[in-house]
């Protein structure tokens, strides 16, 4: 199927390499692939930006306005007004001279799109990828905007279809689920423990995941607390940095880290583009968000490099993970009960080989590229 009369106007709001901007980088891939004309704006430069650029796709940028939990204040409101009203006129003039078809917009972040293109009648396509819970006024208000400004709205799991589909009608929602070049992770050139010296012996548990208030890494120092006790064979290995602005957080998990006794087992690793080298160092992954995560495209990754997923039981983990055959939930506020769960794997090797080839099994086999492209490429048509 051909998108050649395609022009499409893409924005995200962020140049980092987590979940949401692989899916974007992706979408602006595949779209180009099929014949589309894309134009990618970004509020600033970054990895997203130089793998979009790799990619050959045109890429400008210009401050979005993104909405985040740090405007939600009087001051902030005033800024991100101010920058909403310059980027629309940015973007109209940018959308005219490109003729487009089609406005994108990647996350509930994102507003400048909806209004451009409700104002100039394009055709509007938004893909949320939240679960937007508190403030509740918020989630109200951005299921108002969705409904009223959007043509298309992709959700990349049934859980959060099911929490917008309170605001938004169903005939607007198209589930989608994420899927991803899995060949990183099949075929790994190497991995780390002998960069971060962890002897082969030792058994690695690892999280992946940008460091904020709700993703759970003082949940997952919890759980590994737990099982240090135990088990004087664990490394932990931690990946991800905070938002620009909110480094503080990251260095709170540092100073957390080093009250640990342990410590010299804990590996905390900040950003790193070789994820795949990452997961191929663990033994075990846990995904520890304390509230709903999404659809967390590193449990994809992390099925794909054939490790056993312990994810807390909420979100759309529960739709990637079949308990107990695929990997195993776990609560989001109980580390001792979590403890338990994570330790009969590391009793038990040929349960961790079992479970993780089980999860490449069933990632390959119901999240593929291809059904991803296809589903994708049909929304544009």
């Amino acid at each position: 199927m051909s998108l050649e009369n395609t022009k499409v106007l893409m924005l995200h709001g962020s140049s980092d390499l987590y979940g949401a901007s692989k899916i974007f980088l992706l979408t602006a891939s595949l779209l180009k692939k099929n014949g589309a004309a894309v134009v990618v704006v970004l509020s600033e430069d970054g990895p997203l930006a130089s793998e979009l650029r790799r990619e050959g796709v045109r890429v400008v940028f210009v401050k979005l306005g993104i909405i985040r939990r740090k405007y939600f204040n009087a001051r902030g409101l005033i800024n991100r007004v101010k920058v909403l009203f310059a980027a629309y006129h940015r973007l109209a003039a940018m959308a005219e001279e490109m003729g487009v078809t089609h406005i994108y917009s990647n996350t509930a972040a994102v507003w400048v799109g909806a209004i451009l293109a409700r104002q100039k009648g394009y055709c509007h396509i938004w893909h949320l990828h939240e679960i937007i819970g508190r403030p509740g006024w918020f989630a109200r208000l951005m299921g108002i905007l969705v409904q009223r400004a959007a043509d298309k709205v992709i959700v990349v799991s049934g859980a959060v279809k099911a929490h917008w589909e309170k605001y938004i009608a169903t005939n607007k929602l198209h589930l989608v689920y994420n899927g991803i070049d899995y060949n990183p992770y099949l075929y790994p050139t190497t991995d780390l423990r002998e960069q971060l010296a962890i002897p082969e012996e030792a058994y690695v548990i690892g999280m992946v995941g940008r460091v904020n208030s709700w993703k759970g890494q003082s949940y997952f120092l919890a759980i590994s607390e737990e099982l240090a006790k135990k088990f004087l064979n664990l490394h932990f290995v931690l990946v991800g940095d905070a938002f620009p602005g909110e480094e503080y957080l990251f260095e709170g998990l540092e100073r957390k880290i080093l009250e640990k006794e342990y410590r010299h087992r804990i590996h905390n690793l900040g950003f790193r583009r070789d994820i795949s080298q990452a997961l191929a160092t663990m033994d075990i992954f846990i995904l520890p968000s304390i509230l709903p995560d999404p659809f967390p495209t590193v449990i994809l990754e992390a099925m794909a490099a054939a490790k056993p997923v312990v994810a807390t039981g909420h979100g759309g983990a529960l739709e990637m993970i079949a308990n107990g055959k695929t990997g195993f939930h776990i609560p989001w506020d109980d580390p001792v009960r979590a403890a338990d769960t994570i330790e009969k794997l590391i009793e038990n090797k040929n349960l961790i080989e079992k479970i993780g080839l089980n999860a490449r099994k069933c990632v390959l086999e119901n999240f593929s590229l291809p059904a991803y492209s296809k589903k994708i490429v049909e929304i544009f048509s």
